[in-house]
């Protein structure tokens, strides 16, 4: 959906994108069983292809994508234990969106969850019902399919996710009936439980609102060298508006995903180009993601 955004949305931010035929996702997947010792592995093949089918041949909205606009993302499961029909290990996920007029991708979301269990048969069909929980592995992947097209529909159109993320939270509200983990608010503050409530909370307006400042009116409009000194600024404003977010839930899940995908990105940015005064940008990147500071601190000429 990416091209249709960006050739409308540059005509009027009014209109919404024309319809086309085709799924939402183009998902790489990859399954990892190194840690396996076995000598017949054919199931962790047939899982892979089973897995690759399941994300990319559904229809996961009532919108129609061209081959060209379906999302890119990455699913790698890392399988540390097997035995007959039970799975566990942990999952990999990644999704970067196209920024306009570049050949450059720009890092939403990359992740790991280390709570990938699951029960699975080789040559099972992979159910998934959004009011049932039928399955976990198909919950999980679901999960991350919604979660995924929400973040890039973010990115495109302020609060464009909502839908998405509310169909996530179908599935975590599902799952919690199950044994598996991952789902629970008791188990720890960073799993899906927690992605979700961070996503979906009033507490996040400002997180959801930069999402799609900083791509869709920063980093899309980088083409232009008359808009770029206005596009940096747009970008900077939405992440000074992040600190509001961390005083109302500091060290949440989301402000940490953010900056794991974007810390580098955000470094490069403001790192070169026309100097702009960068003093209240860096105190505020310091204080929500520590880990760079001596990157930050050093950003730019000011």
């Amino acid at each position: 959906m990416q091209k249709i955004f960006y050739s409308i949305l540059f005509i009027s931010a009014l209109q919404a994108p024309s319809k086309v035929l085709g799924q939402e996702l183009n998902a790489q997947v990859q399954i990892i069983s190194s840690s396996i010792q076995a000598t017949n592995k054919q199931v962790f093949t047939t899982l892979e292809t089973a897995i690759r089918e399941f994300l990319n041949a559904r229809k996961w909205t009532n919108e129609t994508y061209a081959p060209e606009e379906r999302i890119s993302c990455q699913f790698i499961l890392n399988i540390t234990k097997w035995n007959s029909d039970q799975f566990s290990g942990d999952l990999q996920i990644s999704y970067s969106r196209p920024v306009y007029k570049s050949g450059y991708n720009s890092p939403v979301l990359v992740m790991r969850d280390d709570k990938l269990e699951f029960q699975y048969l080789e040559f099972d069909r992979l159910d998934f019902s959004l009011n049932t929980n039928l399955s976990n592995l198909t919950s999980i992947l679901a999960f991350y399919a919604y979660t995924i097209i929400g973040l890039d529909h973010d990115t495109y159109s302020l609060r464009g996710g909502d839908p998405y993320y509310e169909n996530a939270q179908k599935i975590v509200n599902n799952a919690q009936s199950g044994s598996y983990g991952g789902w629970s608010s008791f188990e720890n503050n960073k799993n899906r439980f927690w992605l979700m409530d961070n996503l979906t909370s009033p507490a996040f307006d400002n997180m959801r609102s930069c999402l799609y400042q900083y791509h869709r009116l920063g980093l899309d409009m980088m083409h232009e060298a008359s808009q770029q000194k206005t596009a940096k600024n747009i970008m900077k404003s939405s992440l000074i508006s992040l600190e509001k977010v961390h005083k109302q839930r500091r060290n949440s899940y989301l402000m940490q995903l953010f900056f794991d995908a974007k810390g580098q990105e955000i470094i490069n940015t403001f790192g070169g180009g026309e100097p702009m005064p960068l003093a209240d940008l860096k105190e505020v990147l310091i204080e929500l993601d520590n880990s760079n500071a001596s990157k930050y601190q050093k950003m730019g000429k000011s």
